[in-house]
């Protein structure tokens, strides 16, 4: 049986297509990924001939890997970003050394199939790196409007996109196959004048809710009293409002032959009891 989807990819390729005319006004967020990404490249001596990219506003890379020391080390990014989402990657076996993601794994319905399927596009030592909003993404705005809306109808519709915790980043790799696996989160804080200047940038970056099925169009006094919970609730000294993103970053590599592998279980030469003993007997 197949399982329901989150996101209707329609409306999501609609909404994403009017934001790329838009996405210079509020990309702060997906530069800033992407500049993490191209850092951690730039940290990495090899070359990255065949490159592909599976972002949703793939120049934002592109640009951020122009400007930086890893340019000489890695070819131009093949933008690839199916309209139904990178979820539906076909692209040939072990034809790319490096595949990355700013900002688009979040709207994946099978992250671990996705993962799969890039594991086969990468050629043995191959790296996958993506950015993606972890779970504490929008905290604020949901815990606003859901209050508002079951205060004023009794009901509250699904306003903010469903957003998987970042800590299961690592287990996800390991389960694709990908080895040396790593995730690092970065959350970080927004400050708005009102939650309509909030949803003003999503809608430019592309990432207002897209769930399937009828869509309850947001009431003006549930709105009106959304931003009044939020300006209650998490308002700084100031007045301005906080909005937290919280930045997943993932990297993987395929297995090769060369990297580093961890010991065989039973291998060790001293027992953990007798380490964490020294490890006393030095502090004393």
């Amino acid at each position: 049986m197949t399982p329901p989807r989150l996101f209707d990819p329609v409306r999501r390729a609609a909404r994403l297509a009017r934001s790329r005319a838009r996405i210079s006004d509020a990309d702060f967020l997906h530069q800033r990924a992407a500049q993490g990404l191209v850092e951690s490249l730039e940290a990495i001596l090899r070359d990255f001939g065949d490159v592909v990219d599976l972002s949703p506003h793939p120049h934002v890379f592109a640009r951020a890997l122009a400007g930086s020391a890893a340019a000489g080390r890695v070819g131009t990014p093949r933008a690839v970003a199916p309209p139904d989402g990178p979820e539906d990657l076909e692209l040939e076996t072990g034809s790319a050394d490096l595949i990355v993601s700013v900002l688009g794994l979040h709207w994946v319905e099978d992250l671990p199939g996705l993962l799969a399927r890039a594991r086969r596009v990468l050629r043995p030592d191959g790296l996958f790196m993506a950015a993606m909003f972890g779970g504490a993404t929008l905290t604020e705005l949901r815990q606003a409007l859901t209050a508002a809306e079951l205060e004023i109808t009794g009901g509250a519709a699904a306003r903010v996109s469903p957003f998987a915790d970042g800590f299961d980043g690592a287990a996800l790799l390991q389960r694709a196959g990908l080895a040396l696996p790593v995730c690092d989160v970065d959350r970080l804080t927004v400050r708005y004048g009102d939650p309509v200047a909030l949803m003003r940038d999503l809608r430019a970056m592309g990432e207002t809710a897209t769930p399937t099925g009828p869509i309850r169009p947001l009431r003006r006094d549930v709105l009106m009293r959304a931003a009044e919970i939020y300006a209650a609730q998490f308002a700084g000294a100031d007045g301005r409002l906080e909005a937290t993103f919280e930045i997943v970053t993932l990297s993987g590599w395929a297995p090769h032959e060369t990297q580093q592998k961890p010991l065989p279980r039973g291998s060790a030469t001293v027992r953990l009891a007798d380490a964490l003993a020294a490890v006393r007997r030095t502090r004393d």
